[in-house]
């Protein structure tokens, strides 16, 4: 079997259409709009979502219970995800220095992060400037 012929799994049909999106999706959401494509179950969209998440390809906004795409390599640093409450835009960002004092409040305390995300709730440039 060639290359380009390669059969596309569960988990490469929610990754290609998770890349296309422009908003966080919920599993459901994933799933209704994947039946096409013969993904027929919300455990398929789960253990696909599972996979995605492990191999670090996309995230869980845990406020929105949605999963979007990862914006690339992290190099270790912390996403930051910017969430728009009113055009439901989310924004992903890397910042180093933040990621740096994070890791030393850790340690300074002791506590061992297993899952650094931060979120943010508030309005965009597009939506704030319409006030």
């Amino acid at each position: 079997m060639s290359v380009t012929n390669k059969r596309l799994t569960h988990s490469d049909r929610v990754f290609n259409f998770l890349k296309k999106q422009k908003q966080p999706l919920t599993a459901y959401e994933i799933l209704d709009l994947l039946r096409s494509e013969g993904i027929t179950a919300a455990t398929t969209v789960y253990r696909a979502l599972d996979k995605l998440h492990k191999d670090g390809l996309i995230h869980r906004i845990e406020s929105l219970n949605a999963w979007t795409k990862c914006c690339g390599s992290h190099k270790n640093k912390i996403p930051v995800f910017e969430i728009c409450n009113d055009c439901g835009d989310v924004k992903e960002h890397l910042d180093q220095k933040l990621t740096d004092n994070i890791k030393n409040l850790s340690d300074r305390t002791g506590f061992k992060a297993n899952n650094p995300v931060f979120e943010i709730h508030g309005l965009c440039g597009n939506c704030s400037s319409n006030i």
